[in-house]
């Protein structure tokens, strides 16, 4: 069953910065959800647009176009780079993000400058089954089928096929 997804809740599932949920898919496309902070690295996408909106905090994306800008996003605001323009989101006081592009497309793209530590490559990852508050993993809302994973109960897919 169709559910909506609470992007909130799906965030409150992990920690780490750069490193995308799938809270959704779209046709062919993942939406993404994610907490960043500090600097991501350079990097393009040869065949696709990358999205972005901003949840909460600030994000800035620098860009490698002819004018060499910088795109500041403050929350609720989106953002749309251009297939095959190199780009560097960044954050200074950290941000929640929500990032659309295709399925299976790796987070750190087609080309990209050394990866660091802090910055994992995959194509998103799963939201992974946590207990609930007060260690239930049960008994969801007015006593409706139990729920067993987050994802379930935030509406998120199950996606099994994470790099």
């Amino acid at each position: 069953m169709y559910q909506p997804v609470d992007l909130q809740a799906v965030l409150k599932t992990f920690d780490d910065l750069w490193s995308p949920r799938i809270a959704a898919r779209v046709n062919d496309y993942d939406v993404r959800v994610t907490k960043v902070a500090g600097s991501y690295i350079w990097h393009l996408h040869e065949t696709t647009d990358e999205l972005f909106l901003v949840l909460d905090g600030e994000l800035g994306i620098a860009l490698r176009d002819p004018d060499e800008r910088i795109v500041t996003l403050p929350a609720g605001s989106v953002f749309v780079v251009p297939r095959g323009v190199e780009h560097r989101p960044f954050s200074d006081d950290g941000a929640s993000i929500v990032v659309i592009e295709p399925a299976g497309i790796p987070t750190t793209g087609d080309r990209h400058d050394p990866i660091p530590d802090h910055i994992k490559t995959h194509t998103g990852l799963p939201v992974r089954a946590l207990p609930r508050a007060g260690g239930r993993t049960g008994a969801s809302y007015r006593g409706a089928a139990r729920a067993t994973t987050v994802a379930e109960r935030v509406g998120c897919p199950e996606v099994t096929d994470p790099v």
